[in-house]
């Protein structure tokens, strides 16, 4: 077994949710949670088959991102794997509709941070063992962190004024 990190491209202004399912009818499935989530919501939207024809199946209402999650869900390799790339709404807009979705077996991010997925490697395939999601703590937050930490919510409407 040989185990790997692959680096994944995330497009400016947008986010990631990366997962594992077990049915191609994920593809229709995640779609439909997409687009009657969020309106105004743009994502692309890849699955790594695993058997049959091993395909990565693509569904998507944006061309960019269509693009960029059939690039990473490449780089993945991995059976079963998702990768959701969205924009004009958040992770948390979307992922407890995608958590419940019945063919969902793992959430392993969502996120806009740099993403290293690591991944082992062997003669069958490949399969995701976690991530690296962004950067390693520098510090404990103080009272102006907390201000900023709050203030940023309110400002994306997630915290009353």
């Amino acid at each position: 077994m040989d185990l790997l990190t692959e680096r994944l491209d995330i497009p400016v202004n947008s986010n990631i949710i990366l997962g594992q399912t077990h049915f191609i009818k994920s593809v229709e499935d995640l779609y439909e949670i997409l687009v009657g989530s969020v309106p105004g919501i743009r994502f692309g939207l890849a699955f790594c088959e695993a058997s049959g024809d091993c395909l990565i199946r693509v569904a998507a209402n944006d061309e960019e991102l269509k693009e960029a999650a059939i690039a990473n869900a490449g780089k993945i390799a991995a059976g079963h794997s998702f990768i959701v790339i969205l924009r004009n709404a958040f992770p948390i807009n979307v992922l407890n509709a995608i958590k419940l979705c019945q063919e969902v077996c793992t959430i392993y991010c969502a996120t806009a941070n740099p993403v290293e997925v690591i991944i082992a490697q062997t003669e069958q395939g490949r399969g995701i063992l976690g991530v690296i999601d962004g950067y390693s703590p520098k510090g404990i937050e103080e009272e102006g962190n907390v201000a900023w930490r709050l203030d940023l919510l309110r400002k994306l409407g997630y915290k009353a004024s």
